[in-house]
């Protein structure tokens, strides 16, 4: 399935503790945080070392992980339009 394309992420920033300010196509953005992810399963559980947590990148038009943990930007798009 293709992304509707003001769901992808074109920029993130990490801005201390679990948090990261996200900007999408279209100019939506805000900080988002993450804190409660960590304890969402074993995929998101090596993020509560932080020195792994800041290490996120854009891949596929979303903030991942280099342990491959990422979220659907259109979950994180909907969070932000709250």
């Amino acid at each position: 399935m293709l992304l509707q394309k003001h769901y992808i992420n074109t920029k993130i920033k990490y801005k201390g503790e679990y948090v990261y300010h996200l900007v999408f196509y279209g100019g939506v953005s805000g900080d988002i945080d993450f804190a409660e992810y960590p304890n969402k399963g074993p995929i998101f559980e090596p993020l509560k070392n932080k020195e792994l947590f800041e290490k996120a990148t854009i891949e596929g038009g979303t903030i991942a992980w280099p342990n491959g943990a990422d979220v659907a930007p259109e979950t994180l798009y909907k969070k932000l339009k709250r």
